[in-house]
């Protein structure tokens, strides 16, 4: 049984003034919620009035923490003794909203995807639906109306500190090696993911990646199993119409949107409607330009070689673009692929990490920047005479090294060879 908290009686301290901390201190403004106080590490103007003077007083004397999600306790060793008082903006969501269903979607690749598939899905067939949480919107600044479908992108960072949320659907795409450098192992990431299903009754649904259908059953958790089968999807795929879901890298969401329509009763053909008008999320096998032979792909959201192995799995004639800041103990892992792949480009600041992973696999050039890795490409093509290629931009790595997010990284190569194929081809 969740509590029911009694927020003008209890005092909180909001830890971390990003996008959720600013909304978390709107939200209390909102709510005439007066007893808080606010830290922050680096931001120390921002609403001033309500920075805590004592860090350390505050933290023992507080009821609840609001952590933000990219605080990892791993580097953060003062708070782990307050880990009990920790809860996070989902939390304070479904502490103090009623008469909505939602939606909650985690995994380790293809969350965005899959919760704009499914709020694309529930709009096109007149359900009245909000998305927000991990994929842009912080949950706490949604305006929600009454018996709304709420579509909720929970990543592990969040997951890990939630203690009041029960979605009515909990989705877990997958779970592969990522961010073990914010948990410390893979045990405590698989953790953090299946806490989507701690809270929910046998009354909502758990829907789970078939891979992981006995670690759920072992952990004898309430939520009535889903399994969704890619070969379910498959059987009506070919009726779809949409260039963007033919490519069997995004077979595995749309299973799970299939099974997610089967259970609302929506009937094929209007699942069929609805999905043929979806359209992809910008830097995740993003394809924006075509020039005579060459396709060009933008997959900047890649950043784990797991993520990377989807796209290079589903095209052939591959120029690839690596590298970046890469992922504690992330491996490339080259078998069965690497027929693919005509030649690998080295960006960023860590070259002699993927250096050493994928030497005397493939053949690849140390380049650094993008837009040397981008003309290099070019008079490849022209000297190797291949036809039907692709330019891949799937760096397997985080962007933080030379951009300043994902976003900035995959439009900065969309820019780049959008002029040099105008220049060259």
């Amino acid at each position: 049984m969740l509590p029911i908290l009694n927020f003008k009686k209890l005092s909180f301290l909001v830890y971390g003034l990003g996008k959720s901390g600013v909304s978390i201190v709107k939200f209390f403004n909102k709510k005439k919620i007066k007893n808080y106080k606010v830290w922050d590490d680096k931001q120390k103007k921002l609403f001033k009035n309500k920075r805590a003077k004592n860090l350390k007083k505050t933290l023992n004397k507080v009821d609840y923490i609001i952590l933000s999600p990219g605080i990892s306790l791993i580097k953060k060793k003062n708070l782990v003794k307050f880990k009990k008082k920790i809860i996070t903006d989902i939390d304070l969501f479904y502490l103090t909203n009623k008469n909505f269903k939602s939606i909650m979607i985690t995994g380790t690749n293809g969350k965005s995807t899959t919760s704009k598939l499914i709020s694309h899905l529930l709009k096109k067939n007149k359900f009245r639906v909000f998305l927000g949480g991990n994929i842009g919107t912080p949950i706490l600044d949604l305006k929600l109306k009454k018996d709304s479908f709420v579509v909720i992108e929970a990543s592990s960072f969040q997951l890990s500190h939630s203690k009041f949320i029960y979605p009515d659907y909990a989705v877990l795409l997958n779970i592969t090696k990522d961010h073990l450098d914010w948990h410390g192992n893979m045990s405590n990431y698989m953790s953090s993911k299946f806490k989507v299903f701690k809270n929910q009754k046998n009354n909502q649904f758990a829907i789970v990646n078939y891979k992981l259908k006995k670690i759920f059953q072992n952990k004898n958790l309430a939520g009535r199993l889903i399994t969704p089968k890619i070969d379910e999807y498959k059987n009506i795929k070919y009726k779809i119409k949409n260039h963007y879901l033919k490519l069997n890298v995004n077979d595995e969401n749309m299973s799970f949107a299939y099974a997610f329509s089967q259970l609302l009763k929506i009937s094929e053909k209007n699942f069929i409607t609805a999905i043929e008008t979806f359209v992809g999320l910008p830097h995740r096998h993003e394809i924006f330009l075509k020039k005579k032979n060459i396709i060009f792909i933008n997959d900047s959201k890649a950043t784990s070689f797991e993520s990377t192995k989807f796209a290079l799995s589903n095209s052939k004639n591959i120029y690839w673009i690596l590298g970046g800041l890469p992922k504690k103990k992330d491996k490339i892992l080259l078998h069965g692929i690497k027929k693919n792949i005509i030649k690998c480009y080295l960006i960023g600041k860590n070259t002699s990490f993927f250096q050493k992973e994928i030497k005397n696999k493939i053949t690849f050039s140390i380049v650094n920047k993008l837009e040397k890795a981008l003309i290099e490409i070019f008079k490849d093509i022209k000297i190797l005479n291949t036809k039907n290629n692709i330019i891949l931009l799937s760096p397997a790595a985080a962007s933080f090294d030379q951009f300043k997010n994902f976003e900035n990284r995959g439009n900065e190569f969309k820019k780049l060879s959008k002029y040099y194929a105008r220049k060259i081809i």
